[in-house]
Parts: structure tokens; sequence; C-alpha cells
């Protein structure tokens, strides 16, 4: 187990009831207490404490965005020129094509996944960034590793 594991009082009990629930976030209970060798009641409880702990914060949906007709996605780099940082967030905040963003250390303060349908829109989307930032982009070709838990 990791220090932060230790840290928040996890056990191996724990650890196995969020590895199964990053795999099935929609698990029932019963399936999920079968799963650890647990009663049902007791993988319930285990559960709430994990989100009143904070360490379970929800639970998503993996949606393929090719079937929901963006088959490109881009990693952009964002440095915004001076003083401009507060307003190219916003900006990257209302463009509904930009879906995940990190604020980072380094020459670049934001670097951004970007949903396109067409390699020709991503132009049009950066254009008004561009005003305020400059932008560095790169198509993503494939996923080598889905989002994943890291050890526990």
């Amino acid at each position: 187990m990791t220090l932060q594991v230790l840290k928040h009082g996890l056990d191996g009990t724990d650890a196995e009831i969020i590895r199964a629930l990053t795999d099935n976030a929609r698990m029932s209970m019963r399936d999920l207490a079968e799963r650890v060798g647990m009663s049902a009641p007791s993988v319930t409880e285990r559960v709430r404490r994990l989100e009143e702990a904070g360490i379970i914060r929800g639970y998503t949906l993996d949606i393929d965005m090719r079937a929901l007709g963006y088959p490109l996605q881009a990693i952009v780099r964002i440095r915004p020129l001076p003083g401009q940082m507060h307003v190219v967030e916003r900006m990257i905040e209302a463009i509904p094509e930009f879906v995940e963003c990190d604020k980072v250390t380094g020459e670049d303060c934001f670097v951004a996944r970007l949903c396109l349908q067409k390699i020709e829109d991503l132009d049009d989307i950066l254009s008004g960034i561009l005003e305020r930032a400059m932008t560095n982009s790169a198509i993503i070709k494939a996923t080598a590793i889905d989002r994943r838990m890291p050890p526990l």
C-alpha cells in the first residue's frame, strides 16, 4: 500500500472496493459485496464512508466521443499572453469542445483536451483564444493508456 492509502486509513478491502467501482461504477451493492467477500450492508457502509471521506467523489459515464460525432481529439498547450491568464481560462471554460483542462507548471499555463468533428474545426475553435494566448496543438492518434487508478 502507498503512503497516501495508509494516510486515509484504507485497508485492502477498501482498495478492492475502489478497484471494483472503477471497473464498473454501476455495480450493485450485492455484486460488489460478493466480489469483495462481504455482506451487502457492510459493503454499503464502506462505500458510504469512502464517499464521506471524499475518496469517492462521484460516479461518471465513459462516453465514446466517436459515437457522439467527435472522431478527433487534440491536446492543446496554451500559453496566455501577459496579464491574460484569467481571461483565457474563462474562454476555455466557455468553449464546450474543451472537455478537460489542467493548469500546469512550466512555460504553458494550460494543457487541455479538445474534441473535434473534423480537423478544420481546430482553427475555428482556437481563433478567439489566439488573440490572447499562444497555442500548440497535437492531434491524438490513439490512447495508449486509458485513465486508470494509481496503485492502491
